[in-house]
């Protein structure tokens, strides 16, 4: 028994999905594609030739993706090293809490609420809520969008009326996108904190305050983002985890995405960079039997949403890269696995996330095997390594 490290590379899928095609994703492939777009000089932004990620390679990343959906990737072809597999999800979503939550032993019970592609998306007595709670006579957006081409549509109304900005998309979401000085932070954080009981209880899986800052002609998105996310169902890995007495860390999204149950300590930052300085030092620090959680989400949001292949292509190197320093502070006797929660294919149609099977790739227990599983047996593995009992429908495969 040693300390157990989660790690999620939001998005980098690995395709194959038996299921894809109800979700419109059939042949969907993020890290497959991306490593084609690579090979074939059409990623050369910033970095170039073919996709490089040796150290996970090593593991067996490139055999996990071939395992998922047969996506050869020119220049993974090392024998893997460490443990190495493809994970598929049952609940019926491609969204980030199904996939966290399945991960960590729940699948989700119910079917999600989403909202009709149509303007407006909001039932009016929805929208009337959010007037009351806001004070203000209206709202702005009321469709599907992404964030910042809405933004920049409503950007000045938004300022010259105070009009919060509403939208939604493919996923089981509320967004709402505030200017942070001229609305207000805490105003727009409260907006959507009392908001959200109301959401949760049609079923819909998050609330996300989207604040941003500067002028109409140069804004940016903060770091400031929150997710006010429905809790899980039933007890999950972090729960089972401190329940046994046992410290757990999370790391970026994973507080919001667990509704801070099971939540020991929780580790913030502006960047992946500066999440993984967490992960490196909590490497070398946590606590004997613990469990760190963590989620990198700008594989996702910055390179996976936007459709940017190379940019997709530099944040998978540098993160590869980067973790020669994580894996030289683990001890004897610790289990990294490296996976994702969903697919966010950038070669794809559209902008939404991707139905696909996750590769699980593991540090710690020598090269092995482990065939293609179910979300939930990720959860029950790391719990299985802690010595903690499993709560959920998992079966370990360590």
């Amino acid at each position: 028994m040693g300390r157990a490290f989660l790690i999620v590379l939001d998005s980098a899928g690995a395709g194959g999905a038996p299921d894809a095609a109800d979700f419109g994703d059939e042949g969907a492939c993020t890290l497959g594609h991306i490593a084609a777009e690579c090979a074939a000089g059409r990623a050369d932004q910033g970095r170039k030739g073919l996709l490089r990620m040796p150290n996970l390679d090593a593991l067996g990343l490139g055999a996990a993706v071939r395992l998922a959906s047969g996506a050869a990737m020119e220049g993974f072809d090392a024998v893997p090293a460490g443990l190495w597999g493809a994970a598929e999800e049952i609940s019926r979503g491609k969204d980030t809490p199904s996939g966290h939550w399945e991960l960590a032993g729940v699948p989700v019970p119910w079917d999600w609420t989403y909202f009709p592609d149509t303007v407006p998306a909001f039932p009016e007595d929805l929208v009337a809520t959010v007037c009351q709670l806001a004070g203000t006579e209206g709202i702005l957006g009321n469709c599907h969008a992404s964030g910042v081409p809405i933004i920049k549509e409503h950007c000045e109304e938004h300022l010259r009326t105070g009009w919060p900005i509403c939208y939604t998309s493919a996923d089981s979401v509320f967004q709402i996108a505030a200017h942070e000085e001229a609305f207000g932070l805490e105003r727009l954080l409260k907006l959507c904190a009392d908001l959200a009981p109301t959401l949760h209880a049609m079923k819909v899986g998050r609330v996300i305050a989207r604040p941003f800052t500067g002028s109409c002609g140069d804004f940016r998105r903060t770091s400031n983002r929150h997710d006010f996310a429905i809790a899980p169902p039933s007890p999950t890995l972090l729960d089972w985890v401190a329940e046994a007495g046992r410290a757990t860390h999370a790391i970026g999204k994973i507080g919001d995405i667990f509704s801070m149950r099971g939540v020991g300590k929780l580790w913030k930052g502006k960047s992946d960079a500066d999440l993984f300085e967490h992960l490196t030092r909590l490497g070398a620090e946590a606590e004997p039997d613990s469990l760190t959680f963590a989620n990198f989400v700008e594989f996702d949001t910055l390179y996976g949403h936007p459709r940017d292949v190379a940019g997709y292509a530099r944040a998978l190197e540098w993160f590869d890269a980067a973790l020669p320093r994580f894996l030289g502070a683990l001890q004897p006797g610790d289990l990294a696995i490296f996976t994702a929660d969903h697919g966010n294919d950038p070669t794809w149609a559209g902008t939404e996330h991707t139905r696909e099977r996750v590769p699980v790739v593991g540090w710690g227990v020598g090269a092995r095997a482990v065939g293609v599983c179910g979300f939930v047996d990720v959860g029950a593995s790391v719990a299985a390594h802690l010595g903690v009992a499993s709560q959920g429908p998992g079966v370990s495969f360590l």
